[in-house]
């Protein structure tokens, strides 16, 4: 029995490990990485590269003090770090984005005994906490605003003066530095598809329920391709609704999940004050994640109904 580990997956006879998974969404990242730095220029590098080093320093430190195996070779903060840089305006300030990081890390993750352990995404659950504590920057009527109104803030008065969709698809648009050009995450989709480390429909459940939602709510096909390709639903939905420790372990489960997700994104967006409502939605349905995996558990062959 002393050889015996329980641990969180990938397991180790799975052929993967912790780290070749991180690393595939890194890959899948450096897209939206790359065309944020073109967009944004350097304030999207140094945001980029503060977050990633705050939240490697971090886990480093924290393992460090607490006398825990230190586990920052996994590239887990790695990810974290990246994640909410890209899911912040080019306009926080470098010393905001590493107090976010320094929340994801600390608070969200390693308080929860590391990773594996923790009940809501590190970077969703910073990016939560930085819309309600720098307001002046990243809150108010347009969080994600960088330069002008966010396409998602003009949407909500209606189509008039909207981008079209081959800016959105280009990124020619405001927003957070990773959200805005589609074609990016898309490309991240695709490999994390063909890497098999994502099923190719958890995020279309979560895409398709908000196009439905605003499709019938609109009347109108163009506002309903506008909400998915304007705001981070694409992003949330790709890099943040596929999570592996937050989410249900089930695939039945997982649509629940992103089904969910869809429903409370598009009541935010639709008659909430804010434009813009996937990290909050996210959030949410990762509290929601014990209840879903207990009703969507499969019965074990033989077991009483």
């Amino acid at each position: 029995m002393n050889y015996l580990h329980v641990s969180p997956a990938p397991h180790i006879h799975s052929g993967l490990t912790t780290q070749k998974v991180m690393l595939d969404v890194i890959i899948a990242l450096a897209p939206s990485a790359i065309v944020s730095v073109v967009l944004f220029k350097l304030k999207a590098l140094w945001l980029i590269l503060a977050c990633v080093a705050a939240a490697v320093l971090c886990e480093f430190v924290f393992n460090l003090i607490v006398k825990k195996k230190q586990t920052v070779s996994d590239l887990s903060a790695v990810v974290t770090g990246l994640i909410l840089a890209l899911n912040l305006s080019a306009n926080v300030k470098i010393w905001q984005a590493v107090c976010g990081s320094v929340f994801a890390i600390i608070i969200v993750k390693s308080l929860f005994g590391g990773l594996g352990k923790n009940i809501v995404n590190p970077a969703i659950g910073a990016r939560v906490f930085m819309l309600l504590t720098f307001a002046s920057v990243a809150g108010g009527a347009n969080p994600d605003l960088s330069t002008g109104a966010t396409p998602l803030a003009v949407l909500k008065e209606g189509l008039d003066g909207a981008p079209s969709i081959l800016n959105l698809f280009l990124g020619n648009v405001g927003g957070t530095i990773g959200e805005t050009c589609a074609i990016a995450i898309l490309l991240g989709y695709a490999y994390l598809v063909i890497r098999k480390q994502i099923k190719w429909y958890v995020p279309c459940a979560f895409i398709g329920t908000v196009f439905v939602c605003y499709l019938v709510y609109s009347q109108s096909i163009v506002m309903a391709v506008s909400q998915v390709l304007a705001g981070g639903l694409l992003f949330g939905a790709v890099f943040m609704a596929t999570d592996y420790v937050t989410t249900p372990i089930s695939n039945l489960g997982k649509v629940v999940f992103c089904v969910g997700c869809g429903l409370i994104t598009f009541a935010i967006r639709a008659f909430g004050a804010f434009p813009e409502g996937v990290s909050i939605s996210i959030l949410c349905m990762n509290l929601l994640t014990p209840l879903i995996e207990k009703v969507t558990k499969p019965r074990t062959l033989g077991g009483i109904k």
